[in-house]
């Protein structure tokens, strides 16, 4: 699998934790990428930053960041929400802005929405149920 980013490029954009390596999470960035963004109008700049960003939303999952809140004199920090998609972390939002295809943000109301939707039928008639005696 050719990948496009690097750990060294997205250590830039997000502290890393030097025991976790990030090669699970630019596999997993490029699989994205590499199904839902490439259209012949991306350059391999463009692709690079947009599976970078992805990395780092992917990775701080794994390591959430931190923002505080506080309840009385008891208080927790974390910079994700609880929620589906890219919207989970800044990361992952940057990642949707610099995709202009919009083929992340697509995906990410698709997974809002419980997947992909299939069209079905179904017949609620009766059989013709006539006899000849």
């Amino acid at each position: 699998m050719a990948v496009r980013t690097t750990a060294e490029a997205v250590g830039l954009i997000i502290d890393v934790d030097s025991g976790i390596s990030l090669t699970p999470f630019i596999e997993v960035a490029n699989a994205v990428v590499t199904k839902h963004c490439v259209d012949g109008a991306f350059t391999v700049a463009e692709l690079e930053l947009v599976e970078r960003w992805l990395t780092a939303h992917f990775y701080s999952i794994r390591d959430p960041r931190t923002t505080q809140e506080r309840a009385g004199s008891v208080g927790e920090s974390y910079q994700s929400k609880v929620d589906l998609g890219f919207d989970v972390s800044h990361y992952g939002q940057t990642a949707m802005r610099l995709d202009w295809s919009g083929a992340l943000s697509a995906l990410n109301e698709q997974a809002k929405k419980g997947g992909k939707r299939t069209a079905s039928v179904t017949w609620l008639g009766t059989e013709d149920v006539t006899t000849t005696e």
